[in-house]
């Protein structure tokens, strides 16, 4: 997470003292955590590749990009209510202070988001189309869509200018490798499993404190918090310590 300095104002009128930056498509103001409406954005732990074919951390990629645009610079988040796919966060179109374009357009302006406006018009559309067209961003080289990702899709269709049908296995290899490296300071492991679906999820994610943690050498996906692990449809692990009790 990377926190961005803004002044301190009122709450109660959307400004934040600090923005932190969770990832490509979330911030946190005070302490509410928004994800940005209308675009879906890599996940932290997202790997893609460039247009020489060599493997990049694009959700890294995709945050320091928000945190570039924001620039220490005020935001303001216009509250859309819950999250639907998080009830815990709050859906919001969120804008830099003196800037009318929101944060999403921006970001799906310079290719590290796609945009997920179901509507007929498509808000981003026209910013999607110009950033694929100049290979911006995520849009030079070969990615899975971010939602395609997080659930584990590795047949899923492949977007980018770098995709190549001749190379298809060789590139979904490097998308999702079996030997996926920890991103920094984010060690919390997850695995898609079948049985996770009982409760609704996608998989199971282990702790430090887990029994099954040291024997998990090829997880599927990496958390920076229990929190992120649950937004993203894994549950935790029943052999885990249960967390200590505050004196």
């Amino acid at each position: 997470m990377l926190l961005v300095t803004c002044p301190p104002v009122s709450l109660s009128q959307a400004w934040a003292a600090t923005a932190t930056v969770k990832d490509g498509g979330m911030l946190q103001l005070g302490n509410v955590t928004y994800r940005l409406d209308g675009i879906d954005a890599p996940a932290f732990d997202q790997l893609c590749i460039d247009e020489h074919a060599d493997s990049w951390t694009c959700g890294i990629e995709a945050r320091d990009q928000l945190v570039k645009l924001i620039g220490g610079r005020q935001v303001r988040c216009d509250d859309l209510g819950p999250d639907p796919t998080f009830k815990k966060r709050r859906l919001g179109v969120c804008k830099i202070e003196g800037d009318t374009t929101s944060l999403s357009q921006l970001l799906v302006r310079q290719g590290f988001a796609l945009n997920i406006d179901a509507s007929a018009t498509g808000r981003f559309k026209t910013d999607e189309a110009r950033a694929r067209d100049d290979r911006q961003g995520l849009w030079k080289g070969c990615f899975a869509a971010p939602q395609e990702f997080r659930r584990g899709l590795k047949d899923g269709t492949l977007l980018g200018a770098a995709c190549r049908a001749d190379r298809d296995r060789q590139i979904r290899e490097a998308l999702f490798p079996e030997d996926f490296v920890m991103p920094s300071g984010c060690n919390i492991k997850g695995k898609f499993a079948v049985r996770a679906r009982v409760t609704g999820n996608f998989g199971i994610y282990h702790l430090q404190a887990c029994r099954s943690y040291p024997g998990l050498t090829n997880p599927d996906r990496w958390f920076c918090s229990e929190e992120d692990a649950q937004a993203g449809g894994f549950r935790r692990a029943y052999n885990c310590r249960p967390p200590a009790k505050s004196k």
